[in-house]
């Protein structure tokens, strides 16, 4: 089975297409007279829509204010301009309505069903991507002809009409695909979770910006996730003593939990992606307000222990909630396929290195990775029902029971006491989330958050979780600095809490010898404090840089100047953003 998924990769990496628009036409050879009548032949159409699946690159790699590289991306570093911006590509629908208009060639109607609801789900998948960049967009389903210039002109039409037409695909889809379970094709299940997704989207982004229809968005999040629960028979891998960590650096995706995921083999097929090498070669880091989002392993909050704000690395990182050490590299780290501890060599621009997606030192270099990507997951579908739920101030304990505190006792920790999270919501959240809902539900939903922001890091999904919240101004370095691993002052640093020193932080002149093997960095050149003026404080990333976020503006992307040429204007501009056109 495994064998056939990774031929199917193969396929799908070679049915990618070179760019083109609305208006072309399949080849020759590839007509409704010739083709759409066999399961062969649907099967082969459909299997192009899997490359508009998102890459493990880009989703590991997106920026927020949970982890910083070496290059922060366009949206926090506010190089997005109408000149360039190149997302207004419109090839795969295209070739979806194409298919659509064109299936019924195919007399065998199982058959046809099937591959019909793949192609409502990409539909789906398409128009929210296009949604979730641009907001307004014109909705196309059939496909457009060369002469057809009134629709080849058609203007934006509102966010509301387009996510109810997604609604209804991802209807046909959940209805249409198989129930079997299948890692490497779209089913039923995962048009369920993927609905619970752009659901819960859609629902907190009109919640945070006083739009109407919230809480109809966020009841369809709330019983798509539901129905997933109770009919899929998914769970949560918790084989070993390290379950989280093996969940996302083994080269099988884990098939009780992963609903969806792009195959990756390297030896034999040569697919592989970059994860691994990326992380030390871009030097990613986790910030330090990500880091205060673990608990202690009690559940307590780390950011009320008295002293927290100085404590060490090896001191901060003791005792928390275990998914830490298995996110982070903490004191004790082991790689895998080692046998001694990896001290931390302070590579990350924190500091604080992700082992997330750590496999073997024989993935660590350029496309050596091979571990699956896991594109929808249990637990996400879990956090996306238990958010839907506290926001529209349903929620129970028998909710949580089913959702959060199974994530929370994959990870040896207790579960979410509902009554206390709302009754003293957390100071550092409420810092970090200031649009939260004040409501007699704000615990909770921060505490949702909580674990939101630690299960699911790296997978893609917070930087959109931070625009749907309304959360723009969080994301950049002006309003929060990039802290990472707070030092006390040049000295010598034990950075895996086995006595010996590992690290040394010096000003003008170091002490150790290079027999020592220590790391050694000086202060004001190799690494930025928070307070240099006493050579003391947080490692600071981006410190000669300050990104800055326009909060009319920065949640969309603008629409392309050449478009709105093309269309004479009907194409109109996201607000706050300009162009070298003479159109309003």
């Amino acid at each position: 089975m495994k064998t056939l998924q990774k031929i199917l990769a193969t396929i799908l990496l070679g049915a990618a297409c070179s760019s083109c628009d609305l208006t072309l036409i399949p080849e020759d050879t590839v007509t409704p007279q010739t083709f759409f009548k066999t399961e062969t032949d649907l099967r082969l159409w459909t299997n192009q829509f899997y490359t508009m699946l998102e890459s493990p690159d880009n989703a590991a790699g997106l920026n927020a204010d949970d982890m910083v590289d070496k290059s922060m991306g366009d949206v926090i570093s506010g190089t997005r301009m109408a000149s360039n911006e190149k997302g207004w590509t419109w090839t795969a629908l295209r070739k979806i309505n194409y298919y659509l208009a064109n299936s019924h060639n195919c007399t065998d109607e199982a058959v046809r069903t099937k591959y019909d609801g793949v192609a409502y789900f990409f539909r789906a998948y398409f128009y929210y991507e296009k949604v979730l960049r641009y907001g307004d967009v014109p909705w196309y389903e059939q496909v457009i002809g060369s002469e057809e210039e009134e629709l080849l002109k058609k203007p934006r039409e509102d966010r509301g009409i387009i996510m109810d037409h997604v609604m209804n695909d991802l209807k046909n889809a959940i209805e249409m695909l198989p129930r079997e379970k299948d890692v490497a094709r779209v089913t039923r299940w995962s048009a369920l979770a993927f609905k619970s997704r752009i659901a819960l989207y859609e629902g907190t982004w009109r919640k945070y910006r006083n739009l109407p229809d919230a809480d109809k968005y966020l009841q369809l999040a709330a019983d798509a996730a539901s129905t997933f629960i109770s009919e899929s028979g998914y769970s949560l891998y918790k084989e070993g003593t390290e379950p989280y960590r093996d969940l996302f650096c083994s080269d099988d995706a884990k098939q009780e939990e992963v609903i969806l995921a792009r195959i990756y083999n390297f030896e034999g097929l040569n697919l592989s992606h970059n994860v691994q090498f990326n992380i030390r070669n871009s030097a990613a880091g986790f910030t330090r307000r990500f880091m205060n989002h673990y608990l202690m392993a009690d559940g307590s909050r780390f950011t009320e222990k008295e002293g927290h704000e100085t404590m060490s690395y090896t001191e901060e990182t003791a005792g928390r909630d275990p998914r830490m050490a298995q996110t982070v590299l903490c004191p004790g780290y082991i790689a895998k396929g080692e046998e001694s501890v990896t001290a931390n060599d302070m590579t990350a621009m924190t500091g604080y290195e992700p082992i997330k997606f750590v496999s073997t030192a024989a993935h660590s270099g350029a496309s050596k990775g091979t571990s699956d990507w896991p594109l929808f997951r249990t637990a996400e579908v879990y956090l996306n029902y238990a958010e839907a739920k506290a926001e529209l101030g349903t929620l129970t304990k028998d909710d949580l029971l089913i959702s959060i505190d199974r994530i929370r006792d994959r990870a040896g920790m207790k579960g979410l006491d509902m009554a206390a999270a709302n009754a003293n919501p957390d100071p550092f959240l409420l810092a970090c989330y200031p649009n939260v809902t004040k409501s007699e539900n704000t615990g909770v939903i921060l505490e949702i958050r909580r674990e939101r922001t630690i299960e699911l890091v790296m997978e893609g999904l917070r930087m959109w979780d931070m625009f749907r919240w309304k959360e723009g101004a969080q994301l950049v370095n002006e309003t929060n600095p990039y802290y990472g691993i707070y030092f006390s002052g040049p000295g010598l640093y034990d950075m895996d809490g086995d006595g010996r020193n590992d690290l040394e932080l010096y000003v003008d002149k170091q002490t150790s010898s290079p027999a020592d093997g220590l790391t050694v960095l000086r202060i004001g050149s190799d690494i930025i404090l928070s307070d240099m003026a006493e050579n003391r404080g947080y490692v600071v990333a981006w410190s000669t840089l300050k990104y800055t976020w326009n909060e009319e503006r920065d949640y969309l992307w603008p629409i392309p100047a050449d478009q709105r040429v093309l269309t004479g204007g009907l194409l109109t501009q996201n607000p706050g953003w300009t162009d070298s056109t003479d159109f309003d």
